[in-house]
């Protein structure tokens, strides 16, 4: 029982700074009362009920006028030295001539002591030397308070560096793992042959100017594949654009049948998204979208901030009737997962991936994640 009121004190006064004031302030004046008690009151032989009293009512006096003297140093505290210096000194001064009169007084009330008021001088030179004290307490408490402030503040900022390392770390290989999944995903032979069986087919009606065209294409999206480092993160503005290589290839093969409809607000144009995030999602919906419906269709990205985060949009229309009956009922597929792999990596739960069914056709899949801003415009 014992142990554990004291616990609960210890946490009290090392938790709340109101309870940690009032405990140094019951400790300082309580060492005093100690003090006067034994050096003065048994020493001259003056125990009696009026100086015990005397003593006791001269300590809450001055725990009185130490409240006064301490919102004093609080109210100063973010002057200048020089300031709080010549300030604290007077404050200090006037605070023990008062405390020096208070408790003479209350002397000469309690006993029959007539001589006390010739011996001011001696009593205001100690009560200037208890406050000077007191006031050492003060700053000294509160430089220590500071001190151990500035210590858990670092030790905090140290921690959360590890942890941001090591989320880095964690995100670096799970980008390059999901990088080897999309390259794995983008280089199929299914991917691979239709682009070659379209240039092929450019070639043999003789348009040879197409098929040159979708041969450096081709080239420029394996070259970007393969260069760019899925560990960074990059503006929104290049994201589009690396997708745009991609698109442009299947523009070319699907001609007319593939339709873009890009809205990015002007302030998402420099928001800061993981490398490769967007290219897996549009890959899913030209494999069960687009290429399943006879007359193509659409791919529609929107981006926009909302409070401080950052809401993508990719929606597609849809497959044909025919193609439909054969879909399942969710086709998110590698390349969803690893989005969302990457994004648990780097936001933790402070993020969210939906994907749903549209109602005119279609589906649609909305990304909300933090907004970081690029540095340069």
């Amino acid at each position: 029982m014992i142990s554990a009121i004291n616990q609960s004190v210890k946490t009290a006064i090392k938790q709340d700074p109101i309870h940690r004031f009032w405990f140094w302030q019951a400790s300082f004046w309580l060492f005093l009362s100690t003090v006067s008690f034994f050096t003065l009151t048994l020493w001259y032989s003056q125990v009696t009920l009026a100086n015990v009293v005397h003593t006791v009512l001269q300590a809450l006096l001055g725990l009185l006028f130490s409240i006064f003297l301490y919102r004093t140093f609080d109210r100063i505290w973010d002057k200048s030295i020089a300031y709080r210096l010549c300030v604290g000194m007077f404050v200090v001064f006037v605070v023990a001539f008062l405390w020096t009169i208070f408790r003479m007084q209350a002397l000469s009330w309690l006993t029959p002591a007539d001589q006390v008021w010739g011996e001011f001088g001696g009593w205001f030179f100690a009560s200037i030397f208890i406050f000077l004290c007191w006031t050492g307490l003060f700053h000294g408490i509160r430089y220590f308070e500071l001190l151990q402030s500035e210590h858990s503040i670092m030790l905090n900022a140290e921690a959360a560096t590890r942890k941001e390392h090591i989320k880095r770390i964690e995100a670096q290989s799970v980008a390059r793992d999901a990088k080897l999944k999309m390259l794995r995903y983008q280089l199929n032979p299914h991917f691979l042959c239709n682009t070659l069986n379209a240039i092929n087919s450019l070639i043999e009606i003789e348009e040879s100017e197409k098929a040159q065209i979708m041969t450096v294409q081709l080239s420029q999206f394996l070259r970007h594949s393969l260069d760019n480092n899925p560990d960074t993160m990059i503006t929104l503005r290049e994201e589009i654009s690396a997708l745009n290589l991609y698109l442009e290839i299947e523009k070319t093969r699907f001609a007319e049948r593939l339709q873009l409809d890009f809205k990015v607000d002007d302030e998402a144009q420099n928001a800061l998204v993981p490398s490769l995030l967007l290219q897996p999602i549009i890959e899913n919906s030209m494999k069960h979208a687009i290429s399943k419906n006879e007359k193509g269709g659409i791919i529609e990205i929107r981006a926009g901030i909302n409070q401080d985060r950052l809401i993508i949009e990719i929606s597609d229309s849809g497959a044909d009737q025919e193609s439909k009956k054969t879909q399942t009922e969710h086709e998110t597929g590698i390349g969803l997962e690893n989005t969302e792999q990457r994004l648990s990596v780097l936001y933790e739960n402070d993020y969210q991936i939906n994907t749903m069914r549209r109602a005119e056709g279609g589906r649609s899949t909305c990304i909300n994640m933090p907004l970081e801003l690029s540095d340069t415009k």
